[in-house]
């Protein structure tokens, strides 16, 4: 859910909190005082406890719960971006998860804001580990690309685990980004904020992607890490090109279950809204069922979950759907 915006006071995506109908006016003894309590859906986990929990163990969390995670955040962000809301507050403390169905939800939009092309913003925004580049330039007129950026952050950090660009400040975060990706040039420079006139920067080049990782994270990973995290903002990815990425193949494989033998949760019920944003891509987003035909489209313009391979999408997943969901799970043996 998100308020506090011009253009709407509630906005709901399948992958975003969602309020319960009641409300309640408080008032203090004095009557002076008028509180508004927003009651929202109980989930009780977040990407940032279960991280840790994997952390504490000196473990990173199985890939295709990785999968499953970063699927629902691009779910969600391509659906409030295709309401032009910026989230500008994307960290795994944001991501709600549910232990038992792994339905991820967006919450906290505390920070969120209805964009509007030549209308400033603030640059001081989003948390400092997921800040932009363009935000550490001083830009205030930036898209939502800022929050595919900070995805970017959250699956590097989840299959590092830890934050890929740890800085103590606004600028040493600039100066962690430019060990892994170099430095920038003055196009890059420019295309981030064409108002940035210090081009003083110390020559450094970027560090393989391949490097940053560990030897056995797929490369499917990594390649969608490196379209998520560039410099310009318009040569990042948009999340639902990030959704039909190959990285998220094993997702639409007809057999592919939670480890406690659920169903995965409603990965491609797509509303109307949600297939008009980019409608090449819906062939990927949907997949087929095991004779080749598409799923059945719900009344609501959605299509249900389950099937076979996406069309147009690689075959060559890089986990079989038993190989990684099958057994496992996060959230069992947490508190």
């Amino acid at each position: 859910v998100a308020f506090n915006h011009p253009t709407t006071d509630t906005c709901y995506g399948g992958n975003t909190v969602v309020f319960k109908p009641f409300l309640e006016l408080i008032t203090n003894d004095d009557k002076d005082e008028v509180y508004l309590n927003l009651v929202l859906e109980y989930i009780p986990e977040t990407v940032y406890k279960v991280a840790r929990h994997y952390s504490k163990s000196k473990q990173t969390i199985p890939i295709s719960f990785i999968k499953l995670y970063m699927y629902q955040l691009m779910r969600s962000l391509a659906y409030i971006h295709s309401l032009g809301i910026c989230h500008r507050d994307i960290k795994p403390q944001n991501l709600l998860l549910h232990p038992e169905s792994g339905v991820l939800k967006l919450c906290d939009f505390g920070s969120a804001k209805h964009l509007v092309k030549g209308e400033p913003n603030v640059s001081y925004i989003c948390s400092r580990y997921y800040r932009a580049p363009e935000l550490i330039f001083g830009a205030i007129d930036y898209t939502t690309k800022i929050d595919v950026w900070s995805a970017g952050c959250v699956l590097a950090e989840l299959l590092l685990g830890q934050p890929i660009f740890p800085g103590d400040s606004g600028v040493d975060q600039l100066v962690e980004i430019i060990k892994v990706l170099g430095t920038p040039t003055r196009e890059q420079i420019r295309e981030m904020n064409p108002n940035y006139t210090e081009f003083k920067f110390p020559q450094i080049k970027s560090h393989p992607w391949q490097k940053v990782f560990r030897a056995r994270t797929p490369p499917e990973a990594i390649d969608l890490v490196s379209r998520l995290l560039e410099y310009t903002p318009s040569s990042r990815i948009s999340p639902l090109q990030a959704c039909a990425h190959n990285f998220f193949d094993e997702l639409r494989e007809p057999n592919t279950r939670l480890p406690n033998g659920r169903a995965l949760p409603p990965l491609f019920n797509f509303t109307d809204q949600e297939l008009s944003i980019q409608p090449s891509l819906n062939s990927i987003l949907i997949p087929q069922k095991g004779g080749g035909e598409p799923q059945d489209v719900d009344a609501a313009g959605g299509s249900g979950n389950g099937g076979g391979a996406a069309g147009g999408a690689p075959a060559d997943a890089p986990d079989g759907p038993s190989a990684d969901l099958a057994g496992q799970s996060p959230h069992s043996d947490m508190a």
